[in-house]
């Protein structure tokens, strides 16, 4: 079995598609899997280190203006005759796709090819990509099922959910405690926007820091995202305060499975893999959409989930201090209330993703 799977420019893309890789090599020891990627994606840096050969080809976001436009059309024209050389030389069985502008040409060519094709969509919202693609393609996976009334056929949708790693299947809430050194009776709130982090949270988040310094019974643990590391520190540093032990603030969190495990609540932007990882380990989540994404997908994202009862919806105008504390404050009174949004969101979890994309792909024929 020759597999292509493709995806890139964010880890929203990227890690979705080698997950799915992983399960079909857990299935298929000897499948042949190869990744395409965009050439000047993070991808390039991603795969290798999961054990992957990557080929890279030509795409280019879509812009609205005249010169943008003609620069995409130059761009995709460009990867697709790069994806006919790979077709001929690889011969793929199955192609999937999980988005991002440089699925268009490799899913483009793999369907005038002839190979069988997927497509995975993580968010709530379309992409223009995965939108465009949908008629060359045999299924199209959904991590929300929110998804399906902005593509045309839905005739060829399966609801999955998000492919998450195992680890995060794994989680025991105490031995993730114990592994990150929080006492069981502690309220832990984990924060964070990702590995780029986010403004608006960095500067909230150190007010809400700053209130909590020192206060029994509650630690907040906050990564700034490596781009914002230094600017916390300033932030702390202009305030002239000593933050307290049970406030610890990271660039980054390598280890999440263990930290979104330990955690009574989160406080995060509403990507789709942040929330399906949230959703797989039953957690409460504090959900403040980014505006500026594409199609402002991480809105509808959060609302979907927020819909559920499996989330709090804040949008990022009306993020403060003083809301995400009345939110920590009404869970910490109220226990019940957390474990029910705990019990709702794990209730927007669908379970092994990527076991079933693989089933309709390799056995439900």
């Amino acid at each position: 079995m020759r597999v292509i799977v493709t995806g890139g420019g964010t880890g929203g893309h990227i890690y979705p598609a080698l997950a799915i890789a992983d399960k079909i090599k857990e299935k298929q020891p000897d499948a042949e899997i190869l990744y395409i990627g965009n050439k000047d994606g993070l991808e390039q840096e991603i795969v290798p280190k999961h054990g992957y050969r990557i080929k890279t080809v030509s795409s280019r976001n879509l812009e609205r203006s005249l010169i943008g436009l003609t620069k995409t059309g130059i761009s995709t024209f460009k990867g697709i005759l790069e994806c006919n050389r790979i077709m001929k030389s690889f011969k793929p069985d199955v192609v999937i796709g999980t988005g991002g502008f440089v699925c268009f040409p490799v899913m483009y060519s793999a369907s005038k090819y002839g190979a069988e094709c997927y497509l995975h969509e993580q968010n709530a919202y379309p992409g223009k990509a995965n939108r465009a693609l949908e008629r060359f393609v045999e299924k199209v996976f959904l991590g929300f099922a929110e998804a399906s009334p902005y593509f045309r056929h839905p005739q060829k949708h399966i609801y999955t959910g998000n492919p998450v790693r195992k680890s995060f299947f794994k989680v025991d809430k105490k031995a993730a405690r114990e592994a990150i050194s929080i006492k069981d009776d502690e309220f832990l709130l984990v924060a964070f926007g990702g590995s780029w982090g986010a403004k608006v949270l960095n500067d909230e988040v150190y007010r809400l820091a700053r209130k909590y310094s020192g206060i029994e019974g509650i630690t907040l643990i906050f990564a700034t995202g490596n781009v914002y590391e230094a600017y916390f520190k300033e932030l702390v540093e202009e305030g002239g305060v000593n933050l307290g032990d049970n406030i610890r603030i990271l660039p980054y969190i390598d280890d999440m499975p263990n930290y979104l495990g330990a955690a009574d609540l989160l406080i995060t932007r509403a990507g789709a893999l942040s929330i399906a990882e949230a959703s797989v380990c039953s957690k409460a989540s504090v959900l403040v959409p980014f505006p500026k994404a594409t199609g402002n997908h991480q809105y509808f994202n959060a609302k979907a989930v927020a819909d559920r009862g499996g989330a709090v919806l804040i949008e990022e105008k009306d993020l403060t201090c003083e809301a995400m504390d009345q939110v920590v404050k009404a869970f910490m009174e109220n226990p019940l209330a957390l474990k029910t949004m705990e019990e709702k969101s794990g209730r927007c979890s669908s379970g092994d993703a990527t076991e079933i994309i693989y089933r309709s792909i390799f056995e439900d024929k």
